[in-house]
């Protein structure tokens, strides 16, 4: 096929204006017009070597394949890069110039529809779609499918959904349940697998479905969670339906086709059934056995045979209603024998004669006379000859093989069972016909009990016998039969409605094939059993209904003494369909499996992803049949029917959920091709599912739910973690959405308060956290409740430092993996920390779930100006967290508290409760002591009573106060007496006043040599030459030589600059016109200023009293401020106190002060929090965030 070709082809050269190399982009001039042609005429065109010709005549070279020279090199480098001088696809497009740097991200549409167009859906248990593509193996190139709807869903399904439930049960379900009750259990369970069709149809046109059928549909809508688990309910629902339909036909065979083979046999009537289930369970591992080999040995041959158990089970339904149609005219004739109303199994009719005696004339032979017309039934006690009495010789009464089972003897007069006695033998017809009116008999429910005999209501019979027993030759009902246990036992005929989309890969279009395929089975199925319950009942005896397995009519398949031409059509072809479903599951189960284990969200199945070359899952096989041999080993088909009904039931429920969910989401993903469904279909037969599934079994329904919920957790905990874009997904969103815009509706109750910590850490230059130990006491504080974001600042330029954010959020969230800290981490890039951590706590959060607490560590040798902003960075924290109304919370000596591994032993956590804050002291003991570290400490609260209190009754009230809180702990007033300021007080605060001013000093005498070096003029450079640097003034080397005296004098280890970061001194100032355009590149940072002679010099008069030595002098002649000295006189005595009580307390929690309003006294608010908090081992400095969150009512 020829590909189109575009060529640009401007009509001149010399209609390009500015045609040169200077200006090559001219793609867009409007002078151009684009040709179209083939990639033929193209050729043919350069072969005869002519130019190209436009439509208009006019011969204009064709620029795309012109060589250099004959001058067009111009023109052809216009449009071609000719260095490359490669195939038009080895370069980028000019007309897509502008998005070539992003072609390997945002790859041309082309590329896209190329790759789409290569795509080929992947078989059953194979690699799926995405795992595929990243890593990028190369597929076989297969056959195109070319299956349609009819083979390639409709039949599939048809052989899935009918089973082994149709033909050994379904005549029972309506013997049992009446003809009207059982329309009602056929159509709910056709209701749920339609409805779930219909949301299946949904899911499975909404993309490509590769692997795993309703697993990869559940996993990909509602998570690996939910997909997990079940995904392995609907492969244990599929394995249990392996050994259901295995089980069938056992039965079939040992029941119906060679009831001799039987290898364990009971003499006594109560052992028949354990004898039963011993020579089903023999059997039926044979069997799962040979058919596990057959899979193993290779999927075609099941493949190969599966139309031919098709075709049995269509021969077989076929010859029901052909039989059906006969008996209107001419009733097959099964005759039942009856007792009075009770049925006589056919099985004790040794001689085949359904009376109680004989009579025989005596010259004969019995074994002649018994044929003969003489012999007549008695039941009245009287005979009644079919010739004239009178000539008849004498007759003799003898007794039939029946009578020994309800007499004593085979004597006339022997003792018999009273029944026996006043109720007579008769024989009923078991087919009377479609036109006999049976259905008026059929129609109401008639449930038994386990043990009851089947009886037939209309027939009249003597009540006054004894119960009847088991020795006695009745049919008994071998389990209790309800409504909800027929519901359980037929729901699994419903079931395989899976099959076509297991299949997608193999079709033309799956996204037609599905629906269509799908949904006619189901309403095919559904007509087909709808009509044999009514068929059943209308042409059915109903004893005969209730007779499970056949004993009234000789053993015979019930189903198929309504039959046409012979029983043996379904016999024989219930039998293979039986073997065929059996083959099917055991082939579908391993495969499902498989697709769970490449998943890899369950770790320990990862071993049966693993199979042969060819793909085969050699090791699912194998645990699948070891899954099968336990139901096998069950025995029973009632038994394993409502197991795996439960294990379909949920994942339908699932397969509806995850429909109305997207539905109702509206996620943008969500773009089904099958339009005909709704989310109210979708709930409806979620509803269906969750009711059918507390009918049939309200045990079995939760043990489903355990094992699945226990699967869920697993994954949860410890499965891989995938990002399939999943419903609940949306649906937590839509949750979180909904959930904030209610706490937006007003501020939070004071009972709803709750810690929301904002963990501010710090990162060294190797990006590892500082104080990891914060992050363990916020745990220990939360107890794992409530939101917790854990957030830093990066120091730079966001666009250069990205990498470094995504570093250190890496290193924030592998901490908080380590701590098992569930929340968010938050990285933020700043020019200067302190604006950093102010943008973080204005913006953390989102709505009603914003942090009202914020932890942040203590500056650690914040006197040695180890970090010299550190100590300011935390005070301006303060601040921002005051103006924020947020709490604060300041661990000191963090490296001193317990880590999650270290419980704290018996001991105490103090609370000095100095001011009110809102009870934020109260409440953080209590938070702490839920955690195992902190459960063994008990709690003192401690509070300072002044001169004018009374302690006594500060103790009463506080004691009332706490237990109106709930809150056990002891109480303590310490009195604090007025005395007098001690010397050390004074000392003190005079020793940090001089701290303060030195360092103010010296930041002073730094800016101003900083002015001098670097004057901003270059004018003024010029002019000065070398006499400004020759005239620098002395008092530099001065204040030099004073730091070292006051640093020898005041004993202080280290005084660097206290020059801020973020220059918020004079350099930050803009510059002057003149000289800041060529110097800012030079000095990075600094802002500078004109300096002349006249302003130095007058700068030195303002500033000589603190940079001269009698300047010196005067700052050591200078006396404390006042306030100074009462605040330190309050921080020592209050040390004093908490040390003496507290000094052996685990945890000390103690009022944090405000910071001082005056950003001057900075210095000397942290020397007053040391001093405050001296000899102490753990603190936690405390301060509310102005509200109260505590409170004593409930």
């Amino acid at each position: 096929m020829a590909s189109v070709r575009f060529t640009v082809t401007p009509t001149k050269a010399e209609d390009l204006p500015g045609l040169s190399d200077a200006s090559p982009d001219i793609s867009s001039r409007s002078g151009a017009r684009v040709r179209f042609g083939s990639r033929e005429s193209v050729n043919r065109s350069e072969a005869s070597g002519g130019p190209a010709t436009t439509a208009g005549g006019a011969e204009t070279p064709d620029h795309s394949s012109v060589e250099q020279g004959d001058g067009n090199s111009k023109i052809s480098s216009v449009y071609i890069n000719n260095t490359h001088g490669g195939d038009d696809d080895d370069f980028y497009d000019k007309n897509l110039a502008l998005f070539e740097e992003e072609m390997d991200t945002r790859p041309k549409v082309s590329s896209l529809l190329n790759r789409l167009a290569n795509y080929t859906n992947l078989t059953q248990g194979a690699r799926e779609h995405e795992e595929a593509e990243s890593i990028g193996e190369k597929k076989k190139a297969g056959k195109s499918p070319q299956m349609g709807t009819f083979m390639g869903v409709y039949l599939p399904c048809l052989q899935n959904i009918f089973g082994v439930i149709l033909f050994l049960r379904l005549t029972w379900v309506v013997g049992n349940a009446g003809v009207l009750q059982g329309l009602c259990i056929v159509f709910i369970c056709c209701c749920c697998t339609l409805l779930t069709a219909i949301s299946m149809s949904a899911i499975a046109t909404n993309g490509v479905v590769p692997a795993g059928g309703a697993y990869f549909m559940i996993s990909r809508s509602l998570g690996p969670e939910f997909g997990g688990a079940v995904g392995l309910c609907f492969y244990l629902g599929t394995t249990f339906a392996g050994a259901m339909y295995i089980l069938g036909a056992i039965e079939i065979l040992l029941m119906y086709i060679a009831p001799k083979a039987a290898i364990f046999e009971s003499k006594h009537p109560d052992g028949e059934g354990a004898a039963m289930l011993n020579n089903m369970r023999v059997y039926g591992s044979v069997c799962l056995l040979l058919m596990s080999l057959l899979v193993f040995v290779g999927v075609k041959y099941v493949n190969k045979l599966a139309s031919i158990f098709l075709a049995c089970v269509i021969v077989s339904i076929v010859s029901i209603y052909v039989g059906a149609l006969v008996s209107a005219f001419r009733p097959p004739t099964f005759p039942v024998c009856m007792l009075g109303n009770r049925t006589i199994s056919g099985h004790q009719l040794d001689d085949g004669q359904c009376s109680k005696t004989l009579l025989l004339q005596m010259d004969a032979a019995p074994e002649e006379e018994a044929d003969g017309n003489l012999t007549a039934v008695n039941e009245n006690g009287t005979m009644t000859p079919t010739f004239d009495p009178s000539l008849a010789p004498p007759l003799l009464e003898k007794t039939t093989y029946i009578w020994k089972q309800f007499c004593e003897g085979p004597e006339v007069n022997a003792t018999c069972d009273e029944y026996f006695l006043s109720n007579n033998f008769s024989q009923i017809e078991a087919i009377p016909g479609l036109a006999s009116g049976i259905i008026s008999e059929n129609l109401w429910s008639s449930y038994q009990s386990r043990g009851d005999v089947v009886e037939k209501s209309s027939l009249s019979s003597s009540r006054q016998a004894q119960p009847a027993s088991t020795q006695q030759p009745y049919v008994f009902a071998d389990i209790s039969t309800s409504f909800t246990l027929l519901v359980g036992i037929f729901f699994p005929s419903v079931t395989g409605i899976m099959a076509g989309s297991n299949r997608s890969g193999d079709l033309k279009d799956a996204q037609r094939s599905i629906p269509i395929g799908t949904i006619l089975a189901i309403l095919t199925t559904s007509i087909v059993y709808l009509t044999n319950v009514v068929l059943f009942g209308s042409c059915i005896e109903r004893v005969v209904l209730r007779d499970k397995f056949g004993d009234s009519v000789n053993g015979q398949l019930v189903v198929g003494t309504l039959a046409w031409p012979s029983p043996w059509v379904i016999v024989i072809g219930s039998f293979f369909s039986t073997c065929g479903a059996g083959l099917q599951s055991l082939t579908g189960a391993p495969r499902l499996l498989q697709a769970i284990a490449k998943d890899n969200i369950i770790p320990f199945l990862r071993v049966f992803g693993h199979g042969k070359a060819n793909g085969e899952p050699t090791w699912a096989l194998l645990l699948t049949a070891l899954i099968a041999e336990l139901g096998i080993l069950i025995a029973s088909l009632d038994l394993v029917a409502p197991i795996l009904t439960m294990f379909f039931l949920m994942c339908y429920l699932f397969v509806n959920l995850a429909c109305g969910l997207q539905t109702l989401l509206r996620s943008p993903n969500w773009r089904p091709r099958f339009s005909y469904y709704h989310w109210t279909l979708s709930f409806l037969g979620m509803t269906i599912c969750l009711a059918l599934m507390f009918i049939s079994s309200w045990y079995y329904a939760i043990a489903a739910m355990v094992i699945a919920g226990m699967i869920y957790k697993y994954i949860e905990y410890h499965g891989a973690e995938k990002e399939w874009g999943d419903g609940i997904r949306g649906l937590s969103l839509s949750a979180a959405r909904y959930a904030l815009l209610r706490l937006e509706e007003g501020p939070p109750h004071t009972k709803n308060w709750r810690p929301q910590v904002l963990v501010l850490l710090k990162l060294d230059e190797d990006a590892h956290v500082k104080s990891p130990r914060l992050l363990t006491f916020a745990s220990q504080l939360k107890a794992g409740k409530g939101l917790t974001i854990v957030g830093t600042v990066v120091s730079g330029n966001f666009l250069q430092s990205y990498g470094e954010a995504l570093a250190a959020e890496q290193t924030l969230k592998h901490l908080m993996d380590k701590e098992r800290v569930k929340g968010f981490c938050q990285c933020i890039v700043a020019q200067k920390p302190r604006e950093g951590i102010s943008h973080m706590i204005q913006s953390s959060g989102l709505g009603g779930m914003k942090p009202n607490t914020v932890v942040m560590g203590w500056p650690h040798a914040w006197r040695q100006s180890e970090d010299p902003q550190a100590w300011k960075t935390f005070i301006n924290t303060v601040r921002v967290t005051t103006a924020a109304h947020l709490a604060l919370l300041v661990p000191k000596n963090i490296s001193l508290f317990p880590s999650n591994s270290e419980p704290c032993a018996e001991g105490y956590i103090d609370v000095w409760w100095i001011v009110h804050d809102g009870g934020m002291l109260m409440l953080l003991p209590f938070l702490l002591r839920q955690h195992k570290v902190w459960r063994k400490c008990g709690m003192r609260i401690f509070t300072v009573a002044q001169m004018e209190d009374n302690s006594i009754q500060m103790k009463k009230d506080l004691a009332t106060f706490l237990y109106h809180l709930r809150i056990e702990a002891e109480v303590e007033v310490v009195e604090m007496h007025d005395s007098d300021i001690s010397a050390y007080t004074y000392e003190r605060t005079l020793m940090m006043e001089q701290r303060s001013q030195m360092l103010r000093q010296m930041r002073l005498s730094k800016s101003d040599r900083e002015k001098e070096e670097n004057p901003g003029s270059s004018s003024s450079r010029t002019e000065a030459g070398g006499a400004a640097r020759s005239q620098r003034p002395r008092w530099s080397f001065d204040d030099a030589q004073l730091v070292k005296d006051r640093n020898s004098m005041l004993r202080l280890t280290s005084i660097g600059s206290d020059d801020d970061d973020d220059t918020d001194g004079e350099r930050d100032r803009p510059t002057s016109a003149a000289g800041g355009a060529s110097d800012s590149a030079e000095h990075h940072r600094r802002v500078q200023m004109t300096w002349t002679k006249e302003k130095s010099s007058q700068y030195r008069a303002m500033h000589s009293g603190c940079s001269t030595p009698e300047g010196f002098r005067d700052m050591l002649s200078m006396r404390p401020d006042h306030s100074n000295v009462r605040r330190m006189h309050t921080a020592v005595k209050l040390n004093e106190v908490i040390v003496n009580k507290s000094h052996e307390a685990r945890l000390v929690l103690l009022n944090m002060p405000g910071p001082p309003r005056n950003t001057e006294g900075d210095e000397n608010y942290m020397e007053f929090l040391e001093v405050l908090t001296e000899g102490l081992e753990r603190v936690l400095l405390v301060r509310g965030g102005g509200s109260e969150v505590i409170t004593i009512y409930s």
